[in-house]
């Protein structure tokens, strides 16, 4: 393999890890989003906790 080729191959793969951290930081600040828009229609705390379970989502840290 020439190394024009290889060269291509690595910004190639530079270019899809971009893309795949880019992706990662935006399912994560819709998913934010959507935990707090369950908990404030949640009834209560065990309401809440079912809801984000059901949505596949995960239940946010407690405040200490």
């Amino acid at each position: 393999m020439n190394s024009a080729r290889q060269t291509t191959l690595r910004q190639e793969q530079s270019e899809f890890s971009a893309a795949r951290a880019a992706e990662k930081a935006a399912c994560e600040k819709q998913n934010a989003a959507a935990t707090l828009t369950v908990a404030s229609h949640a009834l209560d705390a065990a309401d809440c906790a079912f809801l984000l379970q059901m949505l596949g989502l995960d239940t946010p840290p407690e405040d200490k």
